[in-house]
């Protein structure tokens, strides 16, 4: 016992490696795990005094119990023995699968991501790329949500600068978890969505063993009062429209909803750009008839660099106003009163008529609007024709720069001009020959809003789920 023992160097230094890990994994790690996770409750304690709706605690449970709390439901094991019986395979192989379900779709939600950084970062992009303007916001009418109630957030989707806005806008009501599709993906990009709080969904499974899981997660999500964020449309406008609600995700809220708990409350958020930094992407997919965008994170990335550049250099311009607007809120328990059976569709249809209702009227779509409907104009009949839709529109959320309606016609023609949508010819204002899809874009934004409703409620009423 008392002998000496050579050992090789290397030996000793893998044995020595060896002892720290596992030193390290059984005393130290634990307790510098515990005392992290202390001091970021006593913060997140802090913070839920300045949040309108404190962060729950469903959300700031780990993503391994969540994931485990997830796959054990009852309704799950169901559906994985119902997939077994239909697919020929053991229950333990449709298990696995139910399990990847969960990993993939359950968040990992960091307070300190989402409060020190993401909300700084969404703050600097939007100042970055717009002029930033709440086009309406009904205050009294949110204090009035009942503080146990669950709140969604259902926004039309015009452009993926819509996730960093209203991430931005809503920093002071709670942390925001997102339903975001298969693009978001992509590495590196997926870990920080994921520690923001979002949860990946797949737009077009069949699956029902996947879609079971994913509605699991919404219910736990929904009874525990989670703060949530949806585009009911379900992809981004490619006409630059409103589009017909998808009803997928939304049944799922609706079905985890218990008519004896917590109400649903579901607030209208509306969006609108002088400029949607896709719309070439958008108008060229309208085109071809698929929704098949060729950006990836590469080509992103290059373009995030030119503009870096440009603001370097001194030549870069921002693209005009981004305006959101908040429409009525409507609470799910009173809309089920005197209803019967499935309240989806009505649901859907009331919420995209309210998110219609207060699309933000912006410089841009105006003027394309406009020019769209009288052909080639002059300043004067701009302005004159701008009087006339202030007239019609007395309720509408229309933008004015500087209260100055002459400085929006002279913003819009600008923006327009400059990209050649709209050219000059003579004094007057015309549709330019190379872009008019990108005229048609920008005036459809509004077009509801000029029409009265009256056109887009006709297409809502044969609306059509997914």
């Amino acid at each position: 016992m008392t002998e000496t023992v050579e050992l090789p160097l290397w030996l000793f230094a893998l044995i020595v490696l060896f002892a720290a890990v596992t030193f390290a994994s059984h005393f130290l790690f634990p307790s510098v795990r515990w005392f992290f996770r202390r001091r970021l409750e006593r913060a997140v304690t802090r913070l839920n005094t300045r949040l309108a709706r404190p962060i729950q605690p469903f959300k700031l449970a780990r993503r391994h119990d969540m994931i485990q709390r997830l796959i054990y439901d009852p309704e799950v094991a169901r559906a994985v023995q119902a997939h077994a019986q239909e697919e020929g395979i053991p229950e333990a192989v449709a298990f696995e699968q139910a399990r990847k379900y969960a990993r993939e779709i359950v968040p990992g939600f960091s307070a300190f991501a989402y409060f020190s950084f993401a909300i700084r970062l969404a703050r600097f992009l939007s100042n970055s790329f717009y002029r930033v303007r709440l086009g309406h916001l009904d205050a009294e009418a949110l204090k009035a949500i009942d503080p146990n109630a669950t709140v969604v957030f259902v926004m039309n989707h015009r452009s993926n600068m819509d996730y960093v806005l209203v991430t931005y806008l809503a920093a002071d009501q709670s942390a925001l978890s997102y339903a975001v599709g298969e693009w978001a993906r992509v590495w590196p990009l997926s870990r920080l969505i994921r520690a923001m709080g979002a949860y990946f969904i797949r737009r077009r499974s069949r699956s029902d063993l996947y879609r079971k899981v994913l509605a699991t997660y919404v219910r736990h999500a929904t009874k525990a009062g989670v703060t949530q964020a949806m585009f009911p449309e379900g992809g981004l406008s490619l006409s630059g429209g409103l589009g017909r609600p998808k009803l997928g995700l939304l049944k799922y809220i609706v079905d985890g909803a218990e008519a004896a708990g917590p109400d649903v409350v579901f607030v209208p958020v509306s969006l609108n750009y002088d400029r949607v930094l896709e719309d070439t992407i958008l108008t060229a997919a309208a085109n071809s008839g698929e929704r098949r965008f060729r950006a990836r994170i590469g080509v992103i990335s290059i373009w995030a660099l030119k503009q870096f550049w440009r603001k370097l250099t001194g030549r870069f311009h921002r693209f005009g106003y981004a305006a959101v607007s908040f429409g009525a809120p409507l609470s799910l328990s009173a809309f089920r009163q005197d209803k019967e059976g499935d309240i989806t569709v009505p649901l859907a249809r009331e919420l995209m008529l309210r998110i219609g209702a207060v699309v933000p009227v912006l410089p841009v779509p105006m003027v394309a609007w406009l020019v769209q409907q009288s052909g080639p104009m002059t300043r004067s009949a701009l302005a004159s024709a701008f009087d006339q839709v202030l007239a019609r529109l007395p309720n509408a959320h229309i933008h004015l720069p500087r209260d100055d309606r002459h400085y929006a016609i002279e913003v819009g023609l600008r923006l327009l001009v400059d990209r050649r949508i709209v050219v000059e010819r003579d004094g007057r204002f015309g549709p330019g020959t190379e872009r008019q899809e990108l005229l048609t874009y920008y005036a459809a934004s509004i077009a509801h809003l000029m029409d009265g409703n009256a056109a887009y409620a006709k297409e809502l009423s044969a609306i059509a789920g997914s």
